[in-house]
Order: structure tokens, then sequence, then C-alpha cells
């Protein structure tokens, strides 16, 4: 079924897999009649046309389990360190236009008020996908943030540890805070800190790290070794936990040199979420023809 009555102007992008729905509007420099929408993914290999009429939007809106208020929860999640940035509530016109905006955008119980998360900071959270629970009562916003989603200025709402808390009950506020990181970014965030010592160096014992943020022809022949030695768990067909933690060494160096570099993960991350939908091929080709 084609939507003859839409007119496009630009290619709109979506990571591949995603489902991304459109009520009745404009979104993406695309006119939209008829309360229908006829898009072309930029990201596909092949021009996809995928048909997002104003009755399916209502469909999902209507399947969605909203409290008695009309509400449902909506947390935002970063879509390349997956940190989870902020949780709010959400209405249908919420929703609705979460979706045809594509910036995250909840529904104020205070003052009985949409809001989207950036209007006035312009931080705003810029959403990819939009995941439903298997109960259908929560959402999760799957987008890139501009800038710190705190009103603190923090990165994301979530940099109090119960735990830390608990282990020093003299203190109402643990004097670091620290994010809700997952493993990766964790160590990320261990290798920024043993750098600042380097750059600041205190009474201390040295340490692996530092050595290797220092030595940088070491750095590097630390990672030619790791990378062959994850290798040759292939060619010798050692056994998968070997591989697991050849691996961790070579993304422990790695990340090393990304820090000596001032390279963020997420940087990392974010250029493999890009290339997704891409032939490896195609990408290669692109970089030899930049070149």
């Amino acid at each position: 079924m084609a939507a003859s009555s839409l007119h496009c102007f630009q290619l709109v992008k979506f990571p591949s897999g995603s489902r991304p729905f459109f009520p009745a509007g404009s979104y993406g420099g695309c006119r939209i009649k008829n309360k229908s929408c006829h898009l072309v993914f930029a990201s596909a290999k092949k021009t996809d046309q995928c048909l997002f009429t104003d009755s399916k939007v209502q469909t999902l809106l209507d399947s969605v389990k909203w409290d008695e208020k009309g509400l449902a929860v909506a947390i935002a999640q970063n879509v390349d360190t997956g940190d989870i940035l902020m949780q709010g509530f959400i209405n249908r016109d919420a929703l609705a236009t979460t979706i045809s905006s594509r910036k995250a955008t909840f529904y104020s119980r205070s003052r009985s008020t949409l809001w989207t998360k950036g209007e006035t900071s312009s931080n705003f959270i810029n959403i990819l996908d939009i995941f439903i629970d298997c109960d259908r009562d929560s959402i999760i916003y799957l987008g890139k943030p501009d800038g710190p989603t705190c009103h603190t200025g923090a990165e994301t709402c979530y940099y109090t540890s119960v735990f830390d808390q608990l282990n020093d009950q003299q203190l109402q506020q643990v004097e670091e805070n620290k994010l809700a990181r997952t493993t990766l970014y964790s160590l990320e965030s261990t290798i920024a800190q043993r750098k600042a010592e380097v750059a600041a160096p205190r009474d201390g014992k040295s340490s692996w790290t530092k050595r290797l943020l220092v030595e940088h022809n070491l750095l590097c022949s630390k990672i030619r070794e790791e990378a062959d030695e994850l290798c040759r768990t292939l060619e010798e067909n050692e056994d998968n936990s070997r591989t697991a933690s050849e691996m961790g060494d070579v993304l422990y160096h790695a990340m090393v040199l990304l820090a000596v570099k001032d390279v963020k993960i997420e940087d990392v991350l974010e250029v493999l979420r890009r290339r997704f939908s891409r032939s490896g091929i195609e990408e290669k080709r692109s970089r030899k023809a930049q070149g």
C-alpha cells in the first residue's frame, strides 16, 4: 500500500531494527497529508518504504496500560552508554509528542502539562527508538542526550549509591558521587582517575595503568600482543573462557589508549551504532574514498 499523498524532502535515518511510529503531523521535512506518512529509510541496504497511519499510532496508544490517572512510567536511556538518564511520567499526548518530535517528552503531574526535556536548557534527549515492556505499562525512551540530563549538571539523575551511603552512615551525602555505570564505563572511569593521578601525582604506589598511560610504546606493544593472543584462541581452538579472558585484556589496553587520546568509549560506540545497517564492505570503501 503506497501513500502517494506524501512529499519527503530529506532522508530520515533510523537504527537497524527500529520501529518508529508517527502520528498525524510532520517530521523530518516530510509534509504529511491524509494522516499518513511514507518514509524513506536511508539506513537500509535497500530502500524500504514503510507506511505509518494515524490509526496505527492510536492503536499503539490504546495498547498501553495507562493507570487510573492516564499515566505510565517512562525511563530515558542513553543509546550508546546504556546509562539510565532519568525517569518521569507520560500520558497519551506525551508519548505521541515524543513519537512525532523525536524529543523525550513527559507529563508534569504538578503542573498538569506536557514538558520536553531540554526545552529550557537545550539539553534535549534525541529519541532513536521507543520500547514498551511486556506488561505494556512502562516505556523506555532510547536516545542520545545533547548534554547533562540532571538539573544538578550531572550526566544522569542517578549518581547516589545506596551502598556507599550505608557504608558511611556518618555522612548524609557521599563526598564523591558516582554514576550508575555498567562494567565498561566503570573501567573507563577508573582509567580516567589514574590519568588524573599521573597529571597531579600524590604519595602512593604506582600502578600498571599509570605506567601504560605514560609509556606509549609499551602500551602499543601490549595492544598488539594481546590482539595476537586473542587471535590464537581461535587458531589453536582454545576454550571459550580463554577467549573471553584475552578479549578482556584487549579491551582494557585499548581503553587505556583511548584515555591517552582523550577519546571516550561512547564515541566509539556511536561510530559502531551508525554502522549497524551498513555493509562492512561499503563502509571500508567509503573510508578509502575519503582518504
